[in-house]
């Protein structure tokens, strides 16, 4: 099990914590996504590795900025 935490700019509300959590779980591996909207952080948890890269892409396809990893 693997887990990474990312800061993310741009979430305010429950819903923007769905949407991230929506997209992020598409990710192939990704077994549980968490949402701290006070503190902009959402930690992902994985079967196995996934790429920094694919994590960016699911936080900007759900409105949002991956801005450190």
């Amino acid at each position: 099990m693997t887990s990474t935490e990312y800061a993310v700019r741009g979430m305010t509300c429950g819903h923007c914590a769905a949407a991230v959590t929506e997209e992020v779980t598409k990710i192939p591996g990704v077994t549980d996504v968490e949402v701290d909207v006070a503190s902009g952080r959402v930690t992902v948890q994985s079967s196995s590795a996934v790429s920094d890269e694919a994590v960016s892409e699911a936080v900007e396809e759900a409105g949002y900025e991956v801005v450190t990893a």
